[in-house]
């Protein structure tokens, strides 16, 4: 049976495969790396990654089950993804641990790490725990057409918890968690995946899952 990609998740919805030789892709490789140490040394992901974008690219990952990030556009990519998504973010480090080529297609996956600025009172790392990555796929001339990224949410919220109990959480990141919390609009970029649902269906699933944990029915 021949399954329709869902657009939320496959490139070919938005952009064709481009077949490439194995080189450039590992060229385009090099220099993401090299931008992102660059970035990570400057606290500027949009000067150094904006640039690495087609035109046309889009951009996202996803917030839990009914929410996307979506940037269109390497403007929106400049200005939402790497510009306002990683304000509060200044420090941090992402290392790539390996990336996997797929030269057919013009794709290439990433897997990286998210590591805060600080250290714990024993001197460990605050690292958010589970499999962090990005799927690419290439646009030519060195720029990528799309982008997903893809992470453990419960584990950056477990992350930015455990931060804020430590009194080492940023600012600028609590008053963008307090804005999620509260505000009744969504973050610059921020988009529901579905229509419908809304406060009383969150309700009645919180009241519902209550009762799994409680009473196991």
């Amino acid at each position: 049976m021949t399954m329709t990609p869902d657009p939320v998740w496959h490139p070919t919805t938005v952009a064709p495969a481009r077949p490439t030789p194995r080189e450039e892709l590992e060229e385009m490789v090099a220099r993401w790396k090299d931008a992102n140490v660059r970035a990570e040394e400057t606290g500027d992901w949009a000067t150094h990654l904006g640039a690495m974008y087609t035109d046309d690219a889009l951009y996202r990952w996803n917030i839990g089950p009914n929410e996307e990030f979506v940037a269109r556009g390497k403007q929106e990519i400049i200005d939402y993804a790497v510009g306002y998504q990683m304000d509060g973010f200044q420090g941090w480090q992402y290392p790539y641990d390996r990336f996997l080529i797929d030269e057919k297609v013009g794709e290439v996956v990433g897997f990286w790490r998210q590591i805060a600025p600080v250290k714990r009172d024993d001197g460990t790392d605050y690292v958010v725990s589970g499999v962090g990555g990005s799927w690419f796929r290439y646009g030519g001339d060195f720029k990528w057409s799309w982008q997903r990224d893809f992470f453990d949410l419960g584990n950056v919220m477990a992350l930015f918890a455990e931060l804020a109990a430590d009194g080492k959480l940023d600012p600028v990141v609590k008053k963008k968690l307090h804005t999620m919390a509260t505000s009744k609009e969504l973050l610059p970029g921020h988009e529901p995946i579905r229509k419908g649902g809304g406060a009383l269906r969150k309700v009645q699933q919180g009241v519902a899952i209550a009762k799994v944990f409680l009473f196991g029915k």
